[in-house]
């Protein structure tokens, strides 16, 4: 059931740029609802093909929600243990989900961001002897998105005789800008690549790299990082997944061009696919399409195809901003509209 997520087909209602055709890969179609279940998927094949991983055992993995709600499904259907570190800002949702698929969490202080989550996973792992996924920095992260991501998007535009122009996505890894990007780039050398990322958290953009200890992962906190809204993206330190692809030059640049978000228009952009397109995306969702729609005004031509993520589903982030403007009770016209038949009794308080 992982992979091979549609492609949806934007209306110009809410691209604005007609002429050209916007399409969003729902992964939010995969089984536990994120592109995450890829990613968990090849970890623990990848451990079991190399002996790291035997029926019992203890999985254990830093995440913000999505990698770690995957990891608890693939333990729970392989029987492994599994037990997430998570720092405290992270939606609370996250947390039950992944309980309720049996995972232990251990929640880490906001102070200590996302590299006192990867710090606390590794500590654990090292004490107890448990398995680390190490998301953020192996090689089987990237490799998922290299074999399935990226040949589905190819494959599902030549089924109706279409190229692909842009593709647009974000990162929290880097594994599937990385994983896809290498065989878009390899299949289709036409396809501009576009990488987006928060504007109060420019860490690409900034140009410094993370200093990183001898496993790849974190030594300190980027100094451009900044706290940001877009849940499951950006990180405080640049991953050596997404460092491993952004190193890659000449004909093998990933990279063509970014887009940076500004402060609302991810949550703006998500509440407006769900109101004119029904789709129930996240927080990341609504600023890749964002992107998208950036990159069609300002680079795309009239014909051109561009082809954006859509990381996961919106139901993730009912405790977040994305859902801050709605409400549980009937408003005034919700009212109205029950007391226009006599069958509308209000009960006492």
């Amino acid at each position: 059931m992982v992979g091979n997520t549609p492609l949806i087909k934007l209306s110009d209602e809410i691209t604005g740029t007609p002429g050209i055709t916007i399409y969003a890969k729902a992964e939010f179609a995969n089984p536990l609802s994120s592109v995450k279940d890829r990613l968990a998927l090849s970890i623990i094949e990848t451990a079991e093909k190399e002996g790291k991983l035997k029926k019992g055992d203890t999985v254990i993995e830093a995440t913000s929600g999505n990698t770690g709600i995957a990891v608890a499904m693939m333990c729970a259907q392989r029987g492994y243990k599994c037990v997430i570190t998570m720092a405290e800002p992270f939606s609370v949702e996250r947390r039950k989900l992944m309980r309720m698929l049996g995972a232990q969490v251990i929640v880490t202080p906001k102070a200590g961001k996302g590299k006192g989550m990867v710090d606390k996973a590794a500590e654990l792992a090292e004490k107890h002897g448990w398995f680390l996924c190490h998301q953020f920095e192996t090689d089987a992260n990237w490799k998922i998105h290299e074999e399935t991501t990226g040949p589905e998007i190819i494959n599902d535009l030549a089924k109706i005789n279409a190229k692909c122009d842009y593709w647009v996505t974000g990162y929290g890894t880097g594994g599937t800008f990385h994983g896809a990007g290498k065989y878009i780039k390899e299949n289709s050398p036409t396809t501009k690549i576009v990488l987006s990322e928060p504007g109060a958290a420019a860490l690409i953009d900034s140009g410094i790299q993370t200093k990183r200890n001898d496993d790849g992962s974190p030594a300190e906190t980027h100094p451009a990082f900044a706290a940001h809204p877009i849940q499951g993206w950006t990180p405080d330190f640049i991953p050596l997944v997404l460092e491993k692809g952004l190193a890659m030059n000449g004909d093998n640049k990933l990279m063509d061009e970014y887009v940076s978000i500004p402060d609302g228009v991810a949550v703006e952009t998500s509440m407006k696919l769900a109101r004119t397109q029904g789709i129930l995306t996240g927080i990341s969702g609504g600023a890749t399409v964002w992107a998208a729609i950036e990159t069609a005004k300002n680079s795309a031509k009239k014909g051109d195809v561009i082809v954006c993520m859509l990381p996961d589903t919106g139901e993730r982030y009912l405790s977040t901003p994305l859902f801050a403007s709605i409400d549980a009770d009937m408003n005034d016209a919700e009212l109205k509209i029950a007391r226009s038949t006599p069958s509308f009794i209000l009960e006492p308080n």
